[in-house]
């Protein structure tokens, strides 16, 4: 099997059931913001990270399903500091010294899905 020659970017794309009240909330607790867009279809950007919102009615054929997606950070208290300032988590969420190998901190969005900030150490 041939190797890929080099690799670009990997974008995670999350359920959304109401994209206009995602956008606003990840502006307000994660810093992402809107790139581009519709009801259906969303970019959001923060430094150099991306993630999309994709529209389900949260019907049997069509459901909102939580997704889990990691954030590796080379420094993780300032992400930390941040997020406690903003409101998305706790004092007490941040994970040091896991066994294995990681710190770290994690919170749901509107939609379930998990969104972690991960420091290998």
């Amino acid at each position: 099997m041939k190797s890929a020659q080099s690799s670009l970017q990997i974008i995670p794309v999350l359920s959304s059931s109401d994209i206009e009240r995602d956008l606003e909330w990840y502006k307000k607790y994660t810093g992402f913001t809107y790139v581009f867009g519709d009801k259906d279809y969303a970019g959001l950007q923060r430094e150099k990270l991306e993630l999309h919102l994709q529209f389900h009615h949260g019907t049997q054929d069509d459901p909102v399903h939580g997704s889990v997606i990691k954030i590796f950070v080379q420094e993780i208290t300032t992400y930390f500091e941040e997020f406690v300032e903003r409101g998305t988590i706790e004092k007490d969420k941040l994970r040091l010294n896991t066994p294995w190998g990681t710190h770290e901190f994690g919170f749901f969005d509107l939609n379930k899905n998990a969104v972690f900030f991960v420091q290998d150490i």
